[in-house]
């Protein structure tokens, strides 16, 4: 349990949070760490390890030959939440450039690979233009090259949402053309033309504000080793898992968990995974 006896400043208890990210995943913490993570001064990144060690007594010892505090064999988290999923979406971003390695908390990354990631191809004034549009519940006139259409096209999008399908980014508009929700690729938008006040609500697109539930399981014509392996390799109970999603981006999910073939298609060691519902409306999260 964290020590509450006397309440911390935000800043004070986020580099204290920050010592135990690196006694917890590097296996050790200095003053320079905290330094140059928060720009503070070296008086100051001691008297944050000293007032750890006040709060956690336990849980690091001074390494004098390595200079620097490492966790000890009591270590045990006290103003830290460990996440594995957390740290390896750190990893993964920094890796990719999606986040910078100074805005990161590892300091000695492992080494990562991972597929090539196509560049995302959005403008920063787009993204900029479709934000503030969002924020004051504008419509905004676009030019949007559509597969559909050889030429691009002019017309008024009213956006409400930003998503993403594991890939490329969108944004989920009313579209004045179509008279309905839909989604439009960022890097599509071409030119933004003009403003004007939205005359939809975002309370009106059904398909984003409805939450369901799609279920997966091992495919059944692995073996029950095979089913076991792969309930591991997605936190399955009882031979399921339960995955929430907005129902306005079920194709984006199946999609990427290549569910969106018939089961048939592939050999089940590379299916591995079967849909087992079509996706059930949450009551609670609509």
């Amino acid at each position: 349990m964290r020590n509450v006896e006397t309440a911390l400043k935000w800043g004070v208890e986020r580099r204290l949070e920050f010592i135990e990210f690196r006694l917890y995943w590097e296996g050790g913490v200095n003053r320079s760490d905290i330094v140059e993570a928060f720009d503070v001064s070296v008086p100051q990144a001691s008297k944050d390890l000293t007032l750890y060690q006040e709060r956690a007594p336990h849980n690091a010892v001074y390494d004098k030959s390595a200079k620097r505090y490492v966790a000890s064999s009591e270590f045990q988290p006290c103003f830290l939440k460990p996440d594995a999923g957390q740290y390896l979406n750190q990893l993964r971003s920094v890796a990719e450039g999606i986040l910078a390695s100074s805005e990161s908390w590892i300091a000695r990354s492992p080494p990562y690979a991972g597929p090539p990631v196509p560049a995302r191809g959005v403008k920063n004034d787009t993204l900029r233009t479709v934000l503030e549009a969002i924020r004051h519940n504008e419509a905004v006139e676009i030019k949007y090259q559509s597969l559909s259409s050889d030429d691009p096209r002019w017309r008024w999008i009213a956006p409400h949402a930003i998503g993403f399908d594991g890939y490329r980014w969108h944004v989920r508009a009313f579209c004045d053309v179509d008279k309905t929700f839909k989604d439009f690729l960022l890097s599509r938008v071409l030119e933004i033309k003009s403003f004007r006040p939205s005359e939809v609500s975002p309370e009106d697109d059904a398909d984003w504000n409805e939450f369901i539930t799609l279920e997966i399981g091992p495919h059944p014509d692995l073996s029950e080793s095979q089913k076991r392996i792969i309930g591991l390799d997605y936190g399955m109970r009882g031979g399921r898992a339960r995955l929430r999603v907005r129902k306005a981006l079920r194709y984006y999910a199946l999609r990427r968990l290549g569910l969106d073939t018939p089961p048939e298609a592939r050999r089940p060691q590379d299916q591995q995974i079967v849909l087992l519902n079509e996706g059930v409306a949450d009551e609670d999260h609509r």
